[in-house]
């Protein structure tokens, strides 16, 4: 009866065994926020990076609250060689415009401005609001924190379907005469309609 009941016990433990060694391997990681925006040009679909929350909990925000639908890319510097980028949101609207938020340095995320990153558009730190940027070409790393400009862009994510969208809206007509100061010739002309942002599920 004791040897039964021994071999009974190892037998239960090693059939056990396997099923626990599964449960402490299931990767508990959530899954990464997208956001596909639909614009006039095509789809282009973001992915939040976690490392960025505060920027990250103020864009989905205007996303979920239906602030970005209607609004448009109307910005597009486009630098040849050394890349590019794309600005667009609400553009100062005051009825879409939530207050500013906190600034989150590159050197505190750890993001760079690479192709394909997203950034916060700004005038000084702590002054973001609904405008963002998507960097184009070899990347403009100068516009993250470093020993030249120590506050730099607040990078938040980067495309992951859509970047030939993206480059296409580079390349669109612009204004010779409207934007202000140094952004004269900028300005896009029609502009780009981001015509819904809403979270991938």
């Amino acid at each position: 009866m004791i040897r039964r009941s021994l071999f009974g016990l190892i037998l239960c433990l090693l059939m056990a065994a396997p099923v626990a060694a599964q449960e402490t391997t299931q990767d508990t990681t959530p899954a990464p926020v997208r956001v596909a925006l639909d614009t006039s040009a095509g789809l282009i679909v973001l992915e939040m990076d976690p490392r960025a929350p505060v920027t990250v909990a103020n864009f989905l925000r205007y996303v979920d609250e239906g602030r970005l639908d209607g609004v448009s890319f109307y910005r597009a510097l486009d630098m040849g060689a050394p890349g590019g980028l794309i600005q667009g949101g609400t553009n100062g609207d005051p009825a879409r415009v939530l207050p500013p938020i906190a600034h989150e340095p590159t050197s505190q995320t750890g993001l760079s401005h690479v192709e394909g990153t997203i950034s916060m558009a700004r005038f000084d730190p702590g002054t973001a609001t609904g405008d963002f940027f998507i960097i184009l070409g070899p990347g403009l790393t100068s516009l993250d924190a470093s020993a030249r400009d120590p506050v730099g862009f607040a990078a938040f994510g980067r495309v992951t379907q859509g970047l030939d969208i993206a480059r296409a809206i580079l390349t669109a007509p612009r204004s010779p005469t409207a934007g202000e100061g140094d952004m004269v010739g900028q300005m896009l002309e029609p502009k780009i309609e981001i015509r819904t942002a809403r979270r991938v599920e």
